[in-house]
């Protein structure tokens, strides 16, 4: 989510600059183009007024230049004082291609850039001519025009420019990048801050349907829906709408799964019971012949077997479908794991371990089911003997605070693989080197699943620590206060057919 969210926000902010760039530089182009069709007009306008002064007979006539000793020549006095009004570059060329007129600012050209524009302005043929000049490093623009003429006529006065600077203009550009420049952390951070409030109300609505996900935690919540985000048909309902569809086939998937489960082991009861009791019958007949009470003795050990995995998957299916409750009562720990303890050094004599206890002195009563804990902490214990090796040890503890009781079953057998801790609780896992259902340490995989269940209905928890050959802890821990309706706690903590 937060993934999501940062991405939409970098690529708002990325998309927020770009635009912002690709604005300014079309802002900038745009008012280039307009200050030299503004310039272009106003040094037009100056040409021809100029060029009309300059077309008026009593002006363009052969007394209009005055020749210099030095072999230039001058527009009369009377003619340059209104030319000097204008504020921009001026100059009147003759019929000799002569500057007979320039501006003050032309008065500090160099010869070679005074002779380049007056070639350029002499040879003006149109009405209108713009000239691009850089003349001694300052780039001007000039238009150029002819002085009309009466027809017939040779004028003295053939052609005048008018011009500007055009480094403000060309300018402008990076005037305005600087400026963005500038403002830019502005732009930055209020382009963060603004992706980052659109990007998490845009995923609102999907970070609504991750917790109601979220909150589907096992097979029985599969009847829960998503609400839909809008009614407007966009993205997040097709999302909603599809997601549901989803829950819906595993809601029935799981459902006929668990009926075939409760059924099934429901009608094996019955076989397996005759068949218990006939192979006990025969087994007890004088009549058996002694070959022949192996193979029946065998068969007896694997239809106990039988019959304890039919029990357990009876047991889960009802779990499942919210139909196991919890016969709460008072019960003493002590006196509980005390008969327990007993139980454990039968156990561990027969295994050869070393069998231990540590409870506190103070009695710890609970809200509990009784039969359900006392098979909780069997099923404990007798998991310690079967992965502990002769001449081991087990040892069983009780602690307690004001708010919890802890339960601890220590062994010092072969232990988990780090990797498979997490899995020790699912349904019918089994470690690799004890998967065989007639190996060395036969099982169905099931006795822990049934102890999550059993701890997580009481309200508590359990959990395991291991190191390979170092042995294993569980401990339970459950609440001290009253439990909440032990129904309630069945329906709302029942582990799943697909694990635990």
């Amino acid at each position: 989510m937060s993934s999501i969210r940062s991405q939409l926000t970098v690529w708002y902010t990325v998309a927020l600059l770009g635009t912002l760039l690709t604005f300014g530089i079309a802002a900038s182009l745009v008012d280039r183009g307009a200050r030299y069709d503004a310039l272009d007009r106003r040094l037009t306008t100056e040409a021809d007024r100029v060029a009309r002064l300059m077309a008026q007979a009593e002006i363009n006539g052969p007394d209009a230049v005055q020749e210099l000793p030095s072999g230039a020549a001058t527009l009369r006095p009377d003619l340059r004082s209104p030319l000097d009004l204008v504020a921009d570059y001026l100059v009147v060329v003759d019929s000799a291609g002569r500057i007979v007129y320039g501006s003050a600012e032309t008065s500090r050209w160099s010869a070679a850039a005074s002779d380049s524009l007056r070639l350029q302005v002499f040879a003006v043929s149109a009405s209108h001519q713009v000239l691009d000049l850089v003349l001694d490093g300052v780039p001007l623009r000039f238009v150029a025009a002819a002085v009309p003429s009466p027809r017939g006529v040779a004028p003295v006065l053939v052609a005048v420019a008018a011009g500007a600077p055009t480094r403000d203009i060309e300018n402008a550009p990076q005037r305005i990048l600087a400026s963005m420049l500038l403002v830019s952390p502005i732009i930055l951070v209020f382009a963060i801050g603004i992706g980052y409030l659109l990007s998490s109300r845009a995923l609102q609505p999907l970070g609504r349907m991750m917790d109601e996900l979220e909150a589907i935690t096992d097979g029985r919540s599969l009847h829960r829906r998503l609400a839909r985000a809008s009614e407007r048909g966009d993205e997040m309902d097709r999302l909603a709408n599809a997601l549901n569809a989803m829950l819906a086939r595993l809601e029935t998937s799981f459902s006929a799964l668990r009926r075939f489960i409760a059924d099934a082991s429901h009608e094996l009861k019955t076989p397996l019971a005759v068949m218990r009791v006939g192979v006990e019958r025969s087994l007890t007949d004088p009549r058996t012949a002694p070959e022949t009470i192996a193979a029946l003795d065998e068969t007896l050990q694997e239809v106990r077997r039988m019959t304890e995995l039919v029990d357990t998957l009876l047991t889960l299916a009802r779990v499942d479908e919210g139909r196991m409750e919890l016969h709460t009562e008072p019960v003493e720990l002590g006196t509980l794991l005390a008969e327990i303890h007993e139980t454990a050094q039968i156990l561990g004599e027969e295994a050869g371990l070393a069998v231990t206890a540590d409870f506190a002195s103070e009695p710890i009563t609970i809200q509990a089911d009784r039969a359900r804990i006392r098979q909780l902490v069997l099923n404990l214990v007798s998991n310690a003997v079967k992965y502990t090796p002769a001449g081991g040890s087990l040892r069983l503890a009780l602690t307690a605070t004001a708010a919890t009781a802890t339960i601890s079953v220590r062994d010092t057998g072969i232990g988990i693989a780090p990797g498979d801790v997490d899995r020790v609780f699912d349904r019918f896992w089994r470690a690799d080197a004890a998967r065989s259902r007639t190996g060395e340490r036969p099982g169905f995989g099931l006795g822990l699943s049934i102890c999550r269940w059993i701890a997580e209905a009481h309200g508590g928890s359990i959990a395991v620590t291991s190191r390979p050959g170092r042995g294993s802890t569980f401990t339970v821990t459950l609440p001290r206060s009253p439990a909440p309706d032990p129904v309630g706690a069945v329906e709302s903590r029942a582990p799943t057919a697909e694990g635990g």
